[in-house]
């Protein structure tokens, strides 16, 4: 677990960049809004995401690519959706700077984003169906 871990940081770290810098040094000077811009580069992001986590982070799991990569496209969109949803509840309904209320939306989707590419979207087929990592996994 800790190898999965260091890995989905990893790669996580990797997608982000990727992510910016799609953003910020290609598609806005090249005249899209931001918001285009945005769309564009998670779906660049997530290509880099999706290979990294295959490789390195749940390269023991053996779920084939073609499983993987649209159940993956499923968490990471969900992801991002709780993300939203999470982060305007707490600048709504608490007190809470900002930038902690961001920190621990982030914290949590994280670790949901984990759990849920752990036991399904990077799962072997039989193990997804059931919602179980592989036993020597756990």
């Amino acid at each position: 677990m800790k190898r999965e871990l260091f890995w989905f940081g990893a790669v996580g770290l990797s997608a982000m960049a990727v992510h910016l810098a799609s953003v910020a040094l290609v598609l806005v000077p090249l005249g899209l809004s931001p918001l285009v811009a945005n769309v564009i580069a998670f779906l660049i992001a997530f290509q880099v995401s999706h290979a990294g986590h295959r490789r390195f982070t749940f390269s023991h799991h053996d779920a084939p690519a073609s499983q993987s990569r649209w159940r993956f496209f499923a968490v990471a969109s969900a992801s991002f959706i709780v993300n939203e949803l999470m982060y305007a509840a707490l600048l709504r309904f608490t007190s809470l700077d900002y930038r902690v209320a961001l920190f621990i939306v982030l914290v949590l989707v994280a670790a949901l984003t984990f759990v849920s590419s752990r036991t399904w979207a990077f799962a072997p087929a039989a193990d997804a169906a059931s919602g179980k990592a592989r036993q020597e996994d756990a």
